[in-house]
C-alpha cells in the first residue's frame, strides 16, 4: 500500500494520540477502550511498513463483532485473543466478523476466529467474488500467469518479470484458503448485532468490494483501507476485474465526506477527525498524480506503464521498492486508464498480447 508518498496529517485532529505515538517510535500501539464502548487491537503484520492491523471489537447485547481480525500468523493470533481479554471477553464471545476487504492483513484470521468461535463472517458480494481462491478457479491462467501477462503488456523487461514473479511466487501461507462469508452486507445493510446500529457503506476502489461501517448512534466511522490518516491507499488497475478502481474510488471517498461529524477509525496507523478534509487531500493527491503522469507522458513521448511507473515518485526510490511493483505499475495504470476516460491520453497496442503504450491525444 504504501507507494505514493505520504502526507501529513496537518489537515486533520490526531485522536488517537498513543496510536500517532506508537507509530513515530514504530511500535505497536495500545489495546485502547473508545467511543461507544468499541476497542482497538493492534495486530501485527510480518515483514510490512504498516506494522498492524487495527482490528475494532463491537460489543452488543450478548457478544461482539470483530471487524478485520488481522494477519494469520501465530503472533497475530495470541494480540488479538490478548486484546479481546483486554477487553473482558473470550473468543466464544465473537458472535461475527465483518472483513472491509479481504487482503490478508484484513482478512487473514477470519477463518481461524471463525473455527474456533462458531462466529459468521461477513463482507460485500463484490468481495466474496475478489477472495483469491475464487479468483484462482476462474478459467483460464493461473494467478501468477494473469501477473506476467499483465506486466508483459505493461512493457516490463523480461528480468523484471522473473524476479517479481519469484518473489510472489513466496505466497502467503492460507491466501487460497481464506474464508468464504456466511453473510453478504450490500450498501446500507445493517450488521447483524443485536444493541447495536451498525451499516455498511460500500466504498469500492482499493477493492471491488470494500465496505467502511458506520455507528451512527455514536458518530463513529470504521473506515477500513478506504481513508488513512497519512498513508494513500494503491488504486491499482486489474483488468480481469472490468473496473474503473480510481473513478469508484474518488466517488467513494465523496460519500465518506459527507460523515465528517464522525470520528475515523481506519486500519492502519490512528483515529482522527476532520474525514472532509482528509477527503480533499485525497482528491487532490491523486490531482497531482495525475498532473505527474501527464508530465511524464510529455517527457517520454509513447510510454509504456512501466516506463512511467519507473518515473514517478514513490515513497521509495523505484529500485528499492522490490515486489511492491507489481502494486504500482496496477496504482500507474489505473492513473492512466482513468487519464484516457478523462480524453486526456490515448492508448496504443491494448489488445492482448501487445505492449500498451500512451499518448496525448493529436
Amino acid at each position: 500500500m504504501p507507494n505514493s508518498p505520504a502526507s501529513d496529517d496537518s489537515a486533520i485532529t490526531v485522536l488517537g494520540t498513543a496510536q500517532r505515538a506508537a507509530w513515530a517510535r514504530r511500535v505497536v500501539p495500545p489495546v485502547e477502550r473508545l467511543g461507544g464502548g468499541l476497542w482497538s487491537v493492534p495486530v501485527p503484520i510480518p515483514d510490512n511498513p504498516l506494522r498492524y492491523t487495527l482490528s475494532y471489537l463491537v460489543p452488543g447485547d450478548h457478544g461482539l463483532v470483530v471487524v478485520d481480525p488481522g494477519w494469520e500468523t501465530e503472533e497475530g493470533w495470541q494480540a488479538l485473543t490478548a486484546g479481546l481479554a483486554t477487553a473482558g471477553a473470550v473468543v466464544g464471545d465473537v458472535l461475527g466478523v465483518v472483513a472491509t476487504h479481504v487482503h490478508p492483513d484484513h482478512h487473514g484470521l477470519s477463518r481461524r476466529l471463525r473455527a474456533e468461535s462458531g462466529a459468521w463472517v461477513a463482507m460485500h458480494p463484490a468481495e466474496r467474488d475478489n477472495l483469491p481462491q475464487r479468483i484462482e478457479r476462474e478459467p483460464g491462467m493461473r494467478r501468477l500467469e494473469r501477473v506476467g501477462r499483465r506486466m508483459r503488456g505493461d512493457g516490463a523487461p523480461d528480468e523484471a518479470i522473473e524476479e517479481l514473479l519469484a518473489q510472489l511466487g513466496e505466497s502467503t501461507p492460507g491466501i487460497n484458503d481464506m474464508a468464504e462469508p456466511d453473510v453478504l452486507l450490500e450498501d446500507g445493510d445493517p450488521v447483524p448485532l443485536p444493541g447495536r446500529r451498525l451499516h455498511a457503506i460500500w466504498t469500492p476502489g482499493h477493492t471491488p468490494g470494500h465496505l467502511c461501517l458506520r455507528e451512527p448512534d455514536a458518530l463513529l466511522l470504521l473506515t477500513g483501507d478506504h481513508v488513512l490518516p497519512r498513508v494513500t491507499p494503491n488504486i491499482g488497475l486489474h483488468p480481469e476485474r472490468g473496473d474503473k478502481p480510481l473513478r469508484r474510488f474518488l466517488e467513494s471517498l465523496d460519500a465518506v465526506a459527507g460523515y465528517d461529524d464522525h470520528e475515523a477509525f481506519p486500519a492502519h496507523e490512528y483515529r482522527f477527525a476532520g474525514l472532509a478534509a482528509r477527503v480533499r487531500q485525497l482528491h487532490s493527491h491523486h490531482e497531482q498524480r495525475n498532473a505527474e503522469l501527464l508530465s511524464v507522458v510529455d517527457l517520454l513521448g509513447r510510454p509504456t506503464v512501466w516506463e512511467l511507473a519507473e518515473r514517478m515518485s514513490w515513497a521509495r526510490p523505484w529500485a528499492e521498492i522490490g515486489r511492491m511493483r507489481i502494486a504500482a505499475l496496477a496504482e500507474t495504470a489505473a492513473h492512466a486508464d482513468f487519464l484516457v476516460d478523462e480524453g486526456e491520453l490515448v492508448w496504443e497496442g491494448k489488445e492482448p498480447g501487445a505492449v500498451a503504450r500512451l499518448r496525448r491525444p493529436v
